[in-house]
């Protein structure tokens, strides 16, 4: 078992994306939800990318805490309004 705690890079390798501090900025600033939109439900995610957010959501661990922080940072715009 790993001791490393994820952080939103990792979370971002695990999605297969661009996990460098430009490219994640770049991801939350161009993909933006609505404030009723779900994370889990989001219509750039690949399925697979689906399947693993909603696992770790349902994990309620420390990947749970980085989706949350990503679902918050998708959603700023929203809370703005």
């Amino acid at each position: 078992m790993s001791s490393v705690r994820p952080r939103m890079t990792h979370l971002f390798e695990q999605l297969g994306l661009d996990a460098s501090e430009s490219a994640i900025a770049e991801f939350i600033e161009s993909h933006q939800l609505d404030r009723d939109a779900f994370i889990n439900e989001a219509s750039y995610w690949t399925e697979a990318q689906r399947q693993f957010i909603e696992e770790k959501m349902k994990s309620d661990g420390e990947w749970a805490i980085v989706v949350d922080q990503l679902n918050e940072s998708l959603h700023e715009d929203s809370v703005q309004q």
